[in-house]
Formats: C-alpha cells, structure tokens, sequence
C-alpha cells in the first residue's frame, strides 16, 4: 500500500463556494472543448442555454455576437455535430425569427445559472433542475412581443415533432431527433408554462413556420416574462408533473439558489488549496465531470429504456443514460467511483439494464435521450466492482458482456485491442465471481491479440505516424503501440530494454496526442515503469504550458497548433480537443490529484506528486487515504 502524504486543507479554500469559482465559459470557444455555458444541474437532463450564429456543437460559440434563441437540451464536448437544440425559446420584439445581437458585457453565468443582455436590453436568465428548466426575460420598454417556441430545431437530423396548447395554456410537445452523429433516435417530451409578471397566462399559441409554437403578450418596461419547461422520456403529460414537481411555485431566485447549493455540495467531494485562478479552473473541470450521465427517472420513478418500453423505480432509484462511454471509461468513471461511490452504484445499475434491454454499441431507434456510445461498459462495471462498488447484478452484467462480446469488431488494430480489453474485463469478472471456464476461455480470447501487436506494433514502419494507417478509426500505430494497458507487463517484456527509451523517444518526436483519448495515458507510464519523475515532467508540461499540438483526428497538421492543453478561458482546451463528457476534464483533475487509473477494471493507481495542495476527498486529507501503487506491484 502506498501512503500519500501532503498538507492538510486550507480553511480559506474550504470556505468559499466552489460552483461560484465554476466559469462556464471554459471550452466555449470554436473547436476548443465543444462546449456550452448553459444552466445545468449535476447530472441533470436539462442544459439550459444560448444558441449563436455562428454555432459550435453545442449551440454556442463564445466569440459569436449574434443570438438564435435558447434551447434546453445539448451533449458537451462529444463529436462530430453534437446534438440537442430541443424546445428552442426566442423572445423579440417582432415576429421574426431573425438573430438578436448579443450584449457579450452583459454575459455571465456559474454553475446553474446564465444570463445575457440581447437585441434592445432584453435580459435572459436561466437556471435548471434536473429534468426542468426556467428561462425569465426582463424587458426594457413597453410594447408588444413575441414569443417563438420551436420544436424541430437542434443540432441534428430531425425526425419528428409535434405539439399541442392544453386549454389552460399549457404547451405539451413530443419530438424526436438522431443522437450524436445521427447513429440512433432519440425521443423526448415537453411541457412548457408561461407567466407574466408572475401569473400564469392562458396563452393562446398559434401554428407558426414549421413547428413553431407563437404567442404575443402587451408589456411594459420591466415586465417579466418566464417561460418553465420540464422535460421526460415518458410522455407529455409525465414532462408537465416533472416540471410541476421539481420547480414548484418558487421563484427564479429561489430555485437558482438551490442549483447552485447542489453543486456545491456535489463539487466539494473533491477539496483543494491554492490561488483562485487554480482552483477556478480545478472546479470548472470537476462541473464537466459532473454531468454525465444524465439521470432521466422521473419523480414517479419512471423512465422509457433505450428498448422503448416505459419502466419504473423503487423511491431513490435512478437510471442514467446519455452514454460517451468509448472515451470516459478511462478517467470520468473511475473519478466518479472515487468521489461519488453511490452515484457510481447508480450508474452501474444503469448499466445492467442497458444490457438487459439490448445494448447496442452506439444508440438504437428508440433511445430516451440523447447520447453517444456505450463500447466498454463492462470495463466500466468491473472497475466499479474492483473500486468496492459492489451493489448490482454483476452476474446479470456478465451475462450481458459475454454475449457482446461476440459482437466486437475485430478486423482493424485498434478493434483487436479495444476488444481485447473488453474480452479481459470478461475475463476478470468471470473470475471475481467463480466461474472459471468462462474466465479461461475469455482469457484467452483477450490474449489473442498479441500476434498482430507484434507484427505490428513491436517495430514501428514508415507508416507510424500516419493517423488511420491500416485502418484505425483515430489515431496513429506510434499511439496505438501503448494501448493494450490491460496487458502492460507483456508488452514491456516484448519491448524489453527498449521499453523506457522508445516511450522516451515517443514524446521527444512530439508523437503523443493529447488532444485524442487513445494515448492519454502514456505519460503516466514511465511511472508504471519506475520513473515517475519523468511522467510528472511530462504532465506539468501538458497542465501549465503552452505546447506544440500535431494532431486532428482525421490527420497530422501541417503546422503544431501551439498552445495550452487547458486553461481559464473560453480558449480552454487544445484546438480540435473535445472534452468527451468530461473525460479530458478528468484527466486535469487526476493530474491535480497525483493518481492516474491507468488500467480502468484494476482499481490500483499511477501515484505521483500531485499539482494541488491541501487535498480532501469527501471530507477526508487524501494523506489519510490508503491508495494502491500500480507501479509498486505491477512495474517493471
């Protein structure tokens, strides 16, 4: 076992509120972390937030001054054209859906909560609950405006929307729309009340372009208007009681408030000292880490599976969904099991009824929302086990991982390794859970890699920095060289002496890719190996300087972008980085931590220094707490 030992906590640090310290501006500018300010709730479904001309893939771009609306759905950071846009507000003073200017002095916005000043002084504020939204417009004169609700916009194909005004005024809406990259069908509801200064408005919508719903109201200089939307994967009707439930009858301020108190509390699972700007970006990156999943049961316990039957929960029970599991399985997961071990529980129960209800490795036509991939789930769930998160069926999660496993792809380098990896957590639960034969047969399926990684990897070609050489989805072989962590010690006995100066020499040519999850974790491998002063020179340098960037991930660019991998600004990431539902941000908040999971489904740890001080995990000194060294009982 090996001891950590730094500092104990600051009180100064203690005492602040870190979701003040949040900047969700972070990532928010063009390609540089694909994502959005919007008001969000930990975990929550609802990401409620400004839609700009020009957009990146999460409907916003910091340095855009034209505003579309404010729509209440959105995936951060995941590829390719994002998704999302759904039940897109605009209030103007004409009835048109033309762009407003942005006020960007008047921006602002912290965890839970976005404001903006557009077009003649009209004020937007916006805070969310998990499952519902409040979109409160101030405005400066007196007159009549107009307000536009769509539901067949979003950031990807629309396949389907439909509304209805119920007679009190109350706008209920089903829709549907293609998940991240269009690789399934998501389908989703609304409800969505109006007041007017307070009191709730029989509105009378009218039909407008396409799905539109439009409604115009006589107002007077400092009128309030607030619009409160909830949202559900069951029905219209259900979306209407989560609204109702979740934010009541209490005011903007009191239900902000409350957002705020919950990431709060939920962002001090993770404490740390140092200066402000520090620690702004520490809790900016553990916001993104917080929200994914998304937690989709209603307050009834219902929930639609991605199957499409409706399902319900004991009381306290929660299903998540909204999966980027290909990348997060490797940093978010096994932060979330160290900081939030309940949730964890939660998420792993998810993940049983995914297999259970025909798991697919992308999204199927019927998914409840939004989301992206769901490969390595089961090393997920062995992780999660191994971390002593033990409260699911793990033999129901075997049983689901057997039978995927016969769905892997298998025919490129990276898909033998990556379904290698998968084979090896089939292995490794079979074996946790005494069942031998399908241990040894799963073992020895994961090892069948090992031929084509020495004829390809063992020693590098001409075509070693070419990214999709022979195949590969992203990346370049001198990446995937490193990939198979579930196997390290094999692979360093193959490379043998060569192991730490070709690992050297990896970094010297600048091959690694920091912008790109495939090789995130070959910096902490010189400590895996026993030099763990080279793997925090190598991450200090990532974390606190500008660096030459050479990847995109369909090519090598011309020209490095050169840059900070991460940093306080909408700038916040490498340029083309993707955050990947907090996988990038995780990997920040490891490096701050001094740990590294550097094999998800072992639950030993790289230990380094760590880049933060005055450290408690849920109330703990992380000197208190006992952390296994994966270099001191695996390396070499």
């Amino acid at each position: 076992m090996a001891i950590l030992a730094y500092g104990a906590v600051a009180e100064t640090a203690a005492a602040r509120e870190p979701g003040l310290l949040v900047d969700p501006f972070v990532g928010t500018l063009a390609d540089y972390g694909q994502l959005s300010p919007a008001a969000v709730a930990p975990f929550g479904m609802v990401q409620l937030g400004p839609d700009t001309t020009p957009a990146n893939h999460a409907g916003y771009d910091h340095a855009a001054t034209q505003l579309t609306g404010f729509s209440h759905t959105r995936g951060v950071g995941v590829g390719c054209g994002g998704a999302g846009g759904d039940v897109k507000v605009m209030l103007a003073y004409d009835d048109t859906t033309r762009p407003e200017r942005i006020d960007k002095r008047r921006e602002r916005a912290h965890a839970g909560y976005y404001s903006v000043s557009y077009g003649p002084g009209i004020v937007a504020d916006m805070t969310a609950t998990r499952g519902a939204g409040s979109l409160r417009f101030t405005v400066p004169k007196s007159g009549q405006v107009n307000v536009i609700v769509a539901f067949d916009r979003g950031y990807s194909k629309r396949m389907a929307a439909h509304w209805q005004a119920q007679p009190d005024g109350d706008l209920r809406a089903s829709f549907s729309a293609g998940t991240v990259c269009d690789a399934g069908v998501y389908h989703l509801h609304s409800a969505t009340r109006l007041t007017h200064n307070g009191k709730s408005v029989a509105a009378t919508w009218r039909g407008g372009a396409a799905q539109d719903a439009r409604l115009a109201l006589s107002v007077r200089s400092g009128d309030i208007v607030e619009l409160r939307t909830g949202l559900s994967s069951v029905d219209p009707a259900a979306a209407a009681t989560v609204r109702d439930t979740e934010l009541g009858n209490r005011p903007f301020h009191a239900v902000a408030a409350q957002t705020l108190a919950d990431w709060n509390r939920q962002l001090s699972r993770a404490r740390i000292g140092g200066s402000p700007k520090q620690q702004a970006l520490f809790y900016t990156s553990l916001f993104r880490v917080m929200q994914s999943p998304v937690a989709i049961t209603d307050p009834d316990g219902r929930f639609r599976s991605s199957d499409g039957t409706v399902q319900r929960l004991s009381p306290g029970e929660q299903h998540y969904t909204s999966w980027a599991l290909w990348d997060n399985y490797r940093t978010q997961m096994p932060l979330l099991a160290l900081i939030d071990p309940e949730r964890a529980g939660q998420i792993a129960r998810s993940l049983v009824r995914l297999y259970q209800s025909g798991k697919a490795r992308w999204a199927t036509p019927t998914e409840p929302f939004l989301t992206v991939r769901t490969e390595h789930a089961g090393i997920a769930l062995l992780d999660f086990r191994r971390r002593g998160i033990t409260d699911f069926d793990a033999k129901a999660a075997l049983a689901g991982m057997v039978a995927e496993s016969a769905t892997l792809a298998r025919d490129t380098p990276d898909e033998q390794i990556e379904a290698a990896y998968d084979d090896w957590a089939t292995a490794e639960l079979a074996s946790d859970l005494g069942e031998a034969a399908t241990a040894q047969a799963f073992r020895a399926k994961a090892l069948s890699y090992r031929p084509m990684w020495l004829a390809t990897f063992r020693h590098l070609g001409d075509d070693a920095d070419v990214v999709k050489a022979r195949g590969l989805y992203q990346g370049t072989l001198a990446q995937y060289r490193w990939a198979p962590v579930f196997d390290l010690p094999w692979l360093a006995q193959m490379l043998g002496p060569r192991f730490q100066p070709e690992l050297k020499r990896f970094f010297v040519d600048n091959l690694f890719n920091m912008t790109n999850q495939p090789d995130i974790h070959t910096p902490y491998l010189f400590a895996w190996a026993g030099d763990k002063a080279a793997t925090e020179r190598v991450v200090r340098r990532y974390i606190t300087q500008s660096v030459p960037h050479r990847y995109v991930n369909s090519g090598v660019r011309p020209q490095p972008w050169v840059g900070r991998s991460f940093a306080l600004s909408p700038q916040g990431f490498a340029d083309g980085m993707d955050d990947d539902a907090g996988t990038m941000s995780a990997w920040y908040i490891w490096a701050m931590l001094g740990l590294y999971p550097i094999t998800p489904g072992d639950p030993r740890y790289v230990v380094t220094t760590p880049m933060a001080r005055n450290i408690r995990i849920n109330g703990r000194a992380l000197m208190d707490m006992p952390v296994r060294s994966a270099q001191q009982e695996t390396g070499l």
